[in-house]
């Protein structure tokens, strides 16, 4: 059953656009404090650190906005949550009063056992129930509504009742939550599988979009993995382009997790997100 949360609207904020603060840039981004308002840190990075860290990183968004994803709460699992995790990340959302809190539309967790990948779900009413479930008791837990993001599909599972779009679309009407949306992940789906990237921004409700992730991807054996080992490609920004024509602005985050940049180069691209949107806004 719908949680007394459903209904609330992606939060409103103007077109603010960060980077995933990365640890090996921690220390250097103390000391040069770049002009980026919004930082998006891994909700179990959190998890670990010692309250030295906490300390220091509560200062450094003091005068900065903050956003907490995960990738462990495991949405999709037909297992139901795990409390202790949930837990945890109850106490970093206290802890940080985030702008935003996002998971995955995915599951990487049976019977206790955890995988190392994100698993994309059947298309299907019966898992759309079991990820509505989850999602409301996360939403409860938590008390406020989160963010859930598609992800990048090695396979697509078989017999599907809808498309992607129309599934998200259908978890945030039921739930309350909103939509991150990984324009990077789409890209690698359009090259995998031939999926239209512009046919699911098309399809969604821009009522249910609270915020959009950038990325680069790497070609692998001739596969495209979403690594975040490299810069956004322009296909990627193109597609952001038109998704905020589409949709609005919304705050973005650009990614990089492997192979860092110096920091001047995630800087640059967090101003180009937000260049690409005012300039959209103006043209539109």
């Amino acid at each position: 059953m719908p949680t007394a949360l459903q209904g609330k609207s992606p939060p409103a904020c103007d077109a603010l656009a960060g980077m995933g603060l990365r640890f090996p840039h921690f220390a250097e981004f103390e000391r040069s404090s770049p002009p980026v308002q919004l930082l998006e840190v891994h909700t179990e990075n959190l998890c670990v650190l010692s309250l030295q860290l906490h300390q220091r990183l509560a200062a450094l968004v003091q005068d900065r906005q903050i956003s907490l994803h995960g990738v462990g709460l495991s949405l999709g699992s037909a297992d139901g949550l795990d409390d202790g995790h949930l837990t945890k990340v109850a106490e970093q959302v206290r802890r940080y009063q985030p702008l935003l809190v996002s998971e995955h539309l995915a599951w990487n967790r049976l019977g206790g056992t955890c995988v190392p990948d994100l698993l994309p779900l059947p298309l299907t009413q019966e898992a759309l129930a079991v990820v509505c479930a989850n999602v409301q008791r996360t939403q409860e837990v938590l008390q406020r509504p989160i963010g859930v993001e598609n992800i990048s599909a090695y396979f697509v599972p078989a017999q599907p009742e809808m498309d992607e779009a129309s599934f998200m679309n259908e978890l945030a009407r039921r739930t309350g939550c909103s939509l991150l949306i990984d324009i990077n992940n789409l890209h690698v789906n359009q090259l995998n599988h031939g999926l239209s990237a512009e046919a699911f921004i098309a399809a969604l409700q821009p009522e249910y979009v609270s915020q959009w992730h950038l990325g680069g991807p790497s070609e692998v054996a001739g596969a495209w993995i979403d690594t975040h080992a490299s810069t956004v490609p322009e296909r990627v920004w193109a597609l952001y382009q038109w998704a905020t024509l589409c949709i609005g602005h919304r705050p973005t985050i650009v990614e990089w997790d492997q192979d860092l940049p110096p920091l001047d180069e995630l800087v640059r691209l967090a101003q180009r997100a937000e260049h690409t949107m005012t300039t959209v806004l103006e043209t539109a």
